[in-house]
């Protein structure tokens, strides 16, 4: 089974999605027999590499409110995400572009490395790290065993930055406009950060149907007679 998902590491609900969908894979034992691929999904594609301030700064002046009723909708979010098990600090996590993040988690996918994506998602939400910092990334990449030359190559370059993009305008291309967006199989989808229950029922289905499109018939007999 494969679970595609387009996601950003600065989207609160993709960390909770993703959370939640390592969790229901556990809880069906399929933890060997489902590979996940992150896509990239930018939800802030031209946010300038330097720190425009925190998350809380943000609300309060896109939504136009006080800096409690802003705290108030931020700490909402944030609920969710420790219900979890994720030490979420949401409001003071400090906005930046994320593209090279994305083109790293390209290579770490390559090497068949997803420990990348879950340090940077923990790095930006629950340790507030400035995620275009390129002293942060290599510390990620080293922590998740990518070896040092290939990131310093890409870091370096506009390597995967195609990738990048060819991900974006594929969701564009499925009509998909807010993330997390899941897709398993190449037919089931799971839009937003769902309860793990309902995870487990589409992962279900999609397994019950792989189960049974493996399934084939040879000669056999019934109460009515045999086949011939």
């Amino acid at each position: 089974m494969k679970v595609t998902y387009w996601s950003d590491f600065a989207c609160p609900y993709c960390y909770v999605g993703e959370t939640r969908l390592h969790k229901a894979i556990e809880s069906l034992g399929l933890a060997d027999d489902v590979e996940v691929e992150m896509k990239a999904f930018e939800l802030y594609p031209d946010a300038p590499r330097e720190v425009q301030g925190t998350t809380l700064d943000r609300f309060a002046r896109k939504y136009r409110l006080t800096r409690a009723a802003a705290r108030q909708r931020i700490d909402s979010i944030s609920a969710m995400g420790r219900a979890e098990g994720i030490d979420f600090n949401y409001a003071t996590t400090r906005n930046t572009n994320m593209f090279d993040a994305h083109r790293l988690t390209k290579l770490a996918h390559e090497q068949g490395n997803t420990r990348f994506e879950e340090l940077c998602f923990h790095a930006y939400f629950v340790d507030n790290e400035v995620m275009s910092d390129h002293a942060v990334l290599r510390r990620l990449a080293k922590q998740a065993g990518l070896p040092e030359a290939d990131v310093e190559r890409v870091l370096s370059s506009d390597e995967y930055a195609d990738a990048v993009r060819a991900d974006e305008r594929e969701a564009h291309s499925m009509g998909v406009n807010a993330v997390p967006f899941f897709v398993v199989d190449g037919k089931y989808t799971i839009s937003g950060a769902q309860p793990i229950e309902e995870m487990t029922r589409v992962l279900t289905n999609a397994r019950d149907a792989a189960l049974a499109e493996d399934t084939t018939e040879g000669g056999a007999c019934g109460p009515e007679g045999c086949a011939i």
